[in-house]
């Protein structure tokens, strides 16, 4: 952090601050966190941007998450199953991370992508309201492998994971947006937390850089938490396309590249 310059620091509070912000609303803060973090530092390894990446983002998911249980009050039942779940398979994504080459995952992710938003703007009325698709024991199951596969994917790679798990939680399970992105907060701060204990004791983490945009993501967070319940479904949902809609164009471009490449 000392060779670091100021005007550096406060772009980077900035940065992540909005980060916490979004990921708040609708998930995908990391579109703009952790590329200011490969702007700043273009000689750190990999694994040094996505630790502390990840200490910066935990901050903010566990303020939102708090503030939406609070507000939101969402089914705890769904909720603590889909965490649990999630940060196990976070845990494994991590730990396989160094394993799986990126330029693999960019093709199926644009393509999951575009599905998703397509999805979305074909549905209007999509996540207005809750109308759970399943009951019982198959509606917890069906969540907590929801959980369980997002977490991997976030372990292993992690961008777009909040917005996953939003759109897992509408258009597979039936949730209102809001109540979706309360639920959403809580598995994100799990798998966080997951990689947290993969990357610590590897001595990844940048701490003070950290710490700092960790500060600003939380009070981001409380600020897109708050809005998220005054605004609504309708406001999440509009949101979640322009979320995703930034997904596409980065993942795209990074498609676009390899094949040229």
């Amino acid at each position: 952090m000392d060779d670091v310059s100021l005007v550096t620091v406060a772009l980077l509070v900035v940065a992540g601050f909005a980060a916490g912000w979004i990921d708040a609303v609708v998930g995908g803060g990391g579109l703009v966190q952790l590329p200011s973090l490969m702007v700043a530092f273009p000689g750190a390894a990999p694994v040094q941007l996505l630790a502390t990446n990840k200490l910066a983002s935990i901050c903010g998911t566990s303020t939102s998450s708090v503030t939406l249980i609070r507000r939101v009050r969402p089914d705890m039942r769904t909720a603590i199953p889909l965490a649990l779940l999630a940060f196990a398979g976070s845990l494994l994504g991590a730990l396989i991370a160094s394993q799986i080459p990126r330029s693999a995952f960019n093709p199926i992710i644009l393509f999951v992508l575009v599905a998703v938003g397509a999805y979305t703007l074909a549905r209007p009325g999509l996540g207005e309201v809750t109308q759970l698709k399943w009951d019982g024991r198959r509606h917890y199951a069906i969540a907590g492998l929801t959980g369980f596969s997002i977490g991997l994917y976030d372990g292993a790679l992690g961008p777009g994971t909040g917005s996953f798990f939003v759109f897992a939680l509408v258009g597979l399970l039936g949730y209102g947006f809001l109540e979706a992105s309360a639920k959403a907060k809580l598995a994100n701060f799990a798998t966080n937390l997951a990689s947290l204990v993969i990357f610590v004791p590897q001595g990844a983490v940048l701490w003070g850089i950290g710490l700092a945009m960790g500060a600003a993501n939380l009070v981001g967070g409380y600020v897109g938490a708050r809005t998220a319940v005054a605004k609504g479904a309708g406001f999440i949902r509009v949101v979640f396309v322009v979320v995703v809609s930034a997904f596409i164009l980065r993942i795209g471009y990074d498609v676009v590249n390899q094949l040229v490449g």
